[in-house]
C-alpha cells in the first residue's frame, strides 16, 4: 500500500488543479445569475423630453439579399430625416444591393476578397460616414429583427453615459426545431440576456454581442475596426474597455436573429465558441494586467466574465473533472477535489435554475434541462476541433430558406 502512495498522490493532483481552477468561472456564473433575479435598475436616462441625438446605422451584409429587406423594415420606422440607414453590401455576389436600395436605404459597395469580414465592412462603413458624423452610430445585422423603440432607447443611451451599449440580442429557432436546436437557443438567452442582466443589476459593465450596438461618434472614431476575427465584437468591447469606454446593457432593447440550421449551424456554433475560448485564453492576462495598471475595477469585472467559457464546455468539464476525482477516491485519493467539485456542481445547478426560472420558464418547459447532457455530448467534438483546428477566419453561414421571423 505504501508502495502506491506517490502514484495515488500524483493522481490527485490534476483534479486538485482542475476544481481549484473551476471557482472562478462557476463563482461567477452563479453570481450573475443571482444577481439577474433582482429587480431591475432605474433607467434615468430615458428622458423622452430631451432631444433625440442623431444617428447612423450600419448594417454589414453578405449576400443578405433573401433577408435584408426585411432588417430595413423594421429600422425605417425607427428613423429621423436627420438619421442614415447605410448597408454596406460586402463582397456580395448576389441582389443585397439593390434589394437594400430598393427598401430605401443608402447602399456603399465594398469588394475586396484579401480583407473580408464584419470587421473590415464597418470599417468601410465608417468611412463613408465620417465626413458627416452623427451623434451615435448602431450596428445592426443584416438577418435581425429590431423591436420597437430600440434605436432610441440605446442612441439616448450612449449619449447620456458616453459608453458603448448593448441590446438584448435573442435567437429564434429555425422551422420545426430539434431538441438540440432549443437547448442552443436557451444557451444564448444565458449568455445575451441573463448573465448582462445580472452585471448591470451589479452596475458592472457588459460585452458586446454583436447586433443592435450603439456607440458615441466621439468613442468609437477613436477604434479601429478593421479585422476578420470570428469575434470582432467581443474584441471591440475589450478594446473600448481598455480606453476607458466599458459597454453597459440595455435589457429593454431587443433585436432578434435567427439560428442557422444543420451544417450551418455547426460552423455558426464554431465559430463562436472558438472565438470565445480563443479570446478566453489571449485577453484575460491583458484585462488583468490592465486593470491593476489603471486601478479599475470595470476591468477586472470584465476579465472575470470573460472567464466564464461557453456554458455547455463549463458543465462539461466540470462533469469530467468530477467523474475522475471520484475515480481518484475509488482508488484511495484525496476527497479534497471531490468535496471541492461537489459544491461547485451545486452552485452551478442553482445558477442554471435561476436562470431558467426568471427568464426562460415560459419558452422552455423545465423537462427540456432534461437533454442538456445529450447536446453537452453532441458538443465534444467542436471543442476537440478547437484543439486540431479552430476557426479564426470569420466566415458567414449560410442561412435555411424560410420565412423571416417576427420580431
Amino acid at each position: 500500500m505504501l508502495a502506491n502512495q506517490p502514484l495515488i498522490s500524483l493522481i490527485d493532483i490534476p483534479f486538485l488543479v482542475i476544481a481549484f481552477a473551476l471557482i472562478v468561472p462557476i463563482t461567477v456564473l452563479f453570481i450573475e445569475c443571482s444577481a439577474a433575479i433582482l429587480p431591475n435598475r432605474s433607467e434615468p436616462w430615458s428622458d423622452a423630453s430631451k432631444p433625440r441625438p442623431t444617428v447612423a446605422v450600419l448594417v454589414p451584409a453578405h449576400n443578405e439579399a433573401s433577408d435584408i429587406s426585411a432588417t430595413l423594415e423594421t429600422l425605417l420606422p425607427q428613423l429621423t430625416e436627420q438619421d442614415q440607414l447605410i448597408v454596406i453590401a460586402d463582397n456580395c455576389t448576389d441582389d443585397t444591393a439593390a434589394v437594400a436600395r430598393k427598401s430605401g436605404a443608402i447602399v456603399i459597395e465594398r469588394q475586396d476578397h484579401e480583407r473580408r469580414g464584419k470587421g473590415y465592412a464597418l470599417d468601410f462603413g465608417m468611412g463613408f460616414i465620417e465626413p458627416n458624423p452623427p451623434d451615435v452610430v448602431v450596428v445592426v445585422d443584416a438577418d435581425c429583427m429590431v423591436a420597437e423603440g430600440t434605436i432610441s432607447r440605446i442612441s439616448r443611451l450612449a449619449i447620456a453615459t458616453q459608453r458603448p451599449v448593448q441590446s438584448t440580442y435573442l435567437m429564434t429557432q429555425p422551422d420545426k426545431p430539434v431538441v438540440k436546436d432549443l437547448i442552443s437557443t436557451l444557451a444564448v438567452k444565458f449568455k445575451n440576456t441573463v448573465r448582462p442582466s445580472g452585471l448591470h443589476r451589479l452596475g458592472l459593465p457588459c460585452l458586446l454581442t454583436g447586433s443592435g450596438m450603439a456607440f458615441p461618434w466621439s468613442v468609437i472614431n477613436k477604434i479601429s475596426l478593421a479585422g476578420s476575427k470570428t469575434v470582432d465584437d467581443m474584441q471591440l468591447a475589450l478594446d473600448l474597455a481598455i480606453t476607458g469606454h466599458s459597454p453597459i446593457y440595455c435589457q429593454q432593447a431587443r433585436v432578434t436573429g435567427r439560428l442557422m440550421k444543420d451544417a450551418s449551424a455547426k460552423s455558426q456554433r464554431s465559430r463562436w465558441e472558438h472565438g470565445h475560448i480563443e479570446t478566453l485564453l489571449n485577453q484575460v492576462p491583458k484585462l488583468l494586467k490592465e486593470s491593476i495598471r489603471q486601478r479599475r475595477f470595470d476591468l477586472l469585472a470584465i476579465a472575470l466574465d470573460l472567464c466564464v467559457p461557453p456554458l455547455s464546455l463549463l458543465v462539461l468539464i466540470w462533469v469530467a473533472a468530477t467523474g475522475g476525482s471520484l475515480l481518484g477516491v475509488a482508488l484511495g485519493g484525496s476527497w479534497i477535489s471531490t468535496i471541492v467539485l461537489l459544491i461547485e456542481g451545486v452552485l452551478l445547478l442553482i445558477a442554471i435554475v435561476e436562470g431558467w426560472a426568471k427568464f426562460c420558464r415560459a419558452d422552455f418547459p423545465i423537462l427540456m434541462l432534461l437533454a442538456v447532457p445529450v447536446y453537452i455530448l453532441w458538443k465534444i467534438p467542436l471543442y476537440l476541433a478547437f484543439l486540431v483546428e479552430p476557426q479564426t477566419k470569420w466566415i458567414r453561414t449560410e442561412r435555411d430558406a424560410v420565412d423571416t421571423p417576427s420580431s
